[in-house]
């Protein structure tokens, strides 16, 4: 079932330096929630922040709170692996283990997760790649290495990995930024799809992107080089592209920054 995330004056550390300063955010169930804002904003940082991926970082740490449905996941006796179980991560780049064939790849995280049965891992193996809208492209050649697909069909394999293990939250950071157009809007339809069972929340550069699939955005923004990201404004996609609150989000939607 998706869950809703609750973050509460979120600050994030890579040693001495500070990337981000006092966020506060709700990501509502079976939503897509965009993060914009230029480069060296924080988004990153905030997503991984999310599953507790920041924290694998040498130095790195956070202070505030980040509630899964009112549980605070970095309270003490919380497991980080469980976390991540909880909250998917796709990544900017295609990452699927390239000499691992379709099905192991879509399977892996099952297996991490003590899941042997052969039964029960193609039945999964199946409801995932459908639900990534894969199933019809390589049902013919699961056995094939997962680094033999395209670019757009290795990433829609690292989100059927991804939902295999059935998290409640997805996190997608960039997911689209390496593909083709054509690719690129595979996987847009593809998270309008998923919508439909999972909170996601996703990275992007692209405002047209954002337009077309969030249904609420949320602007970052360092002001200076080397200050922290820190959120300027947050509400319904169609209100922050049209009307926003603040200037300066209306400065970065229109292209006079970043």
């Amino acid at each position: 079932m998706a869950k809703r995330i609750d973050v509460e004056g979120l600050n994030a550390w890579f040693g001495a330096f500070q990337a981000l300063a006092d966020v506060s955010i709700t990501v509502e169930p079976k939503q897509v929630t965009a993060l914009i804002g230029p480069s060296g904003c924080g988004k990153s940082t905030f997503l991984r922040s999310l599953n507790r991926m920041h924290e694998v970082v040498a130095g790195a740490h956070v202070s505030g709170q980040v509630l899964l449905d009112d549980q605070d996941i970095y309270a003490e006796g919380v497991d980080p692996v469980a976390v991540r179980r909880s909250i998917g991560m796709v990544f900017q780049r295609p990452n699927p283990f390239p000499t691992m064939s379709v099905r192991d790849n879509a399977a892996a995280g099952l297996k991490l997760n003590g899941v042997r049965k052969k039964s029960e891992l193609d039945d999964v193996v199946e409801r995932s790649l459908r639900q990534a809208g894969l199933w019809d492209e390589v049902a013919h050649r699961l056995s094939k290495p997962g680094g033999s697909l395209s670019g757009g069909q290795q990433q829609r394999l690292c989100i059927a990995r991804a939902i295999a293990v059935q998290p409640e939250i997805l996190l997608m950071d960039e997911p689209c930024s390496a593909l083709d157009p054509v690719a690129t809007l595979r996987i847009e339809d593809l998270i309008m799809e998923l919508r439909e069972r999972y909170t996601i929340v996703l990275v992007t550069h692209n405002m047209q992107q954002a337009a077309r699939v969030a249904d609420r955005t949320a602007f970052l923004l360092a002001e200076l080089a080397g200050d922290p990201g820190r959120l300027i404004e947050i509400g319904p996609t169609k209100k922050i592209f049209t009307q926003p609150e603040d200037k300066r989000t209306e400065g970065y939607i229109t292209g006079r920054f970043g």
